[in-house]
């Protein structure tokens, strides 16, 4: 019986590059790394058994991919697309994961305020719609159409009778506007708000540095140095803050605060407007 002759393998220069890149790169995934080393053996006219003796591979293994080298070049080197296992799922299953993924909870009479992959694993099972499945399972298919039914955004409305006179005031000052005017150079627009009984405290012994085979050290115990409050003003137009504390609040702290912060600054213009409070 005549023994079938190994294909012969011609490389052009570009594909001798790659092949090299291929074959001795280190991020090459290894039967990449296998198949390249094949077809360069080959090309150097060695046999297939030759091949297979220094490459460690079985005789078919090497026939196989010199064939598929000489017939398809380097796109056959690539692995074919595969069936592979039947889908355990069906479309409609998944579309009906992904339904009800978009109602609420209490809609289906589950007592939740908000889904998870493991509690839609568990619904589905329980209404029949699928067999057991994984809350992974579930996760992949919401992920296609970026699902998140554990996750909300919240808002509120608006119940105050006076907010869009309020409203409208303070998006003014934003656009330097007040009263229909236009404000001046040497005009400010401060934003101002406190934080109040903010308790300073000390611990009782010095904290201890950490070491080897020890963690750092925290005394449990503080002693207490009274409550403060926190007075911070920002300037809207010229993005500039300042803060300070004080033992309680008064408005007139506020004016103190505001008049450092505009310290420095041109001088009021005669018959410019005064000091005006705007509560948001």
């Amino acid at each position: 019986m005549p023994v079938a002759l190994a294909c012969p393998i011609v490389l052009t220069a570009a594909e001798r590059e790659r092949l090299k890149k291929m074959a001795y790169g280190h991020k090459t995934q290894h039967r990449l790394r296998c198949r390249a080393q094949i077809v360069l053996h080959a090309a150097r006219g060695r046999p297939n058994a030759r091949i297979a003796h220094e490459t460690g591979l079985h005789l078919d293994t090497v026939r196989a991919w010199r064939g598929r080298f000489a017939h398809g070049g380097l796109s056959a080197l690539a692995d074919r697309k595969r069936s592979g296992r039947p889908a355990r799922f069906t479309p409609v299953q998944i579309a009906g994961t992904k339904a009800l993924a978009c109602q609420l909870p209490a809609e289906t009479g589950v007592p939740l305020s908000r889904w998870s992959c493991p509690e839609l694993a568990s619904e589905l099972t329980s209404r029949g719609i699928t067999d057991t499945i994984s809350a992974s399972t579930v996760r992949r298919w919401l992920r296609e159409d970026v699902l998140k039914p554990w996750q909300y955004r919240s808002w509120i409305f608006i119940t105050g009778p006076d907010f869009r006179p309020k409203a409208e005031r303070v998006l003014d000052l934003y656009a330097r506007t007040w009263e229909g005017e236009p404000l001046g150079a040497n005009e400010y627009v401060i934003s101002a708000d406190e934080k109040t009984s903010i308790q300073a405290r000390c611990r009782c012994h010095p904290t201890l540095a950490p070491g080897q085979a020890r963690s750092m050290r925290v005394n449990h115990t503080y002693g207490r140095g009274g409550a403060v409050a926190y007075l911070a003003a920002y300037d809207v137009h010229r993005a500039q803050v300042f803060g300070r504390t004080e033992p309680m609040i008064r408005w007139a702290m506020i004016g103190i605060m505001v008049r450092r912060l505009t310290r420095g600054r041109p001088a009021t213009r005669p018959g410019s407007r005064p000091l005006s409070r705007v509560n948001q």
